[in-house]
């Protein structure tokens, strides 16, 4: 499934006159595919269940890179969105944030490629998790928690008349991972359920005023 989403993102992506730049030449999917199979054959079993590697380096030889330079982050993005969905369809776990980098390899010819993966823990060994904003884009969570709200200095600033100054934090407990409201007017709600402090789950759906973000642990 994560595949077939990624897939159909590329085309969207590799639409018009760039789709023309993959006509008998190495094609983003390719990588794809690539990747997922790196999770597969690297998997191994850990305490809390099968971890797979959470960081890949993409080597591409000279032409390719050239041709993948013109949209290489959205590229990044994509690939690193298909580890994190393959791993929530195969139930895999990571221990540290997905990271995916592209470089240049004068020993790779053109049309082929190597993906070198690993499992690297995050910031200070701590499990991986983030939350995923609105636009698609994503906080990840370090020793330190997440605030959210108006205020400027907040970590995720909110511009909506229903969120409070300082609305809600998301925090580190232990192992757990847990979203607190701190007092806000309009309340927090986890799941469409109003919270004072619940643990989070990879999935969980954060509503903070009227915006909605998503817990991820994958």
């Amino acid at each position: 499934m994560g595949l077939q989403k990624f897939e159909g993102r590329l085309e969207r992506l590799v639409d018009g006159t760039l789709s023309k730049a993959f006509r008998g030449e190495l094609h983003p999917v390719e990588i794809g595919r690539r990747v997922t199979r790196e999770m597969d054959l690297k998997r191994r079993l850990g305490v809390n269940g099968l971890i797979a590697p959470n960081s890949f380096v993409v080597h591409l030889s000279a032409s390719d890179f050239d041709r993948f330079e013109r949209f290489l982050d959205a590229l990044v993005r994509e690939l690193e969105e298909a580890a994190r969905e393959h791993a929530r369809t195969e139930e895999y776990v990571f221990v540290g944030p997905v990271t995916v980098s592209v470089v240049e390899d004068p020993r790779q010819r053109r049309g082929r490629f190597a993906v070198v993966s690993d499992v690297r823990d995050g910031p200070a060994g701590l499990s991986a998790a983030s939350i995923v904003l609105a636009d698609g884009s994503r906080v990840v969570l370090g020793p330190e928690p997440i605030t959210i709200g108006r205020l400027p200095e907040s970590t995720v600033v909110l511009h909506d008349s229903n969120t409070s100054r300082r609305h809600a934090e998301i925090r580190r407990n232990g192992k757990d991972v847990v979203v607190v409201d701190l007092g806000s007017t309009n309340g927090t709600r986890v799941n469409g359920a109003t919270i004072r402090e619940r643990v989070l789950n990879d999935g969980d759906q954060v509503v903070v005023g009227t915006t909605v973000l998503r817990f991820e642990t994958s």
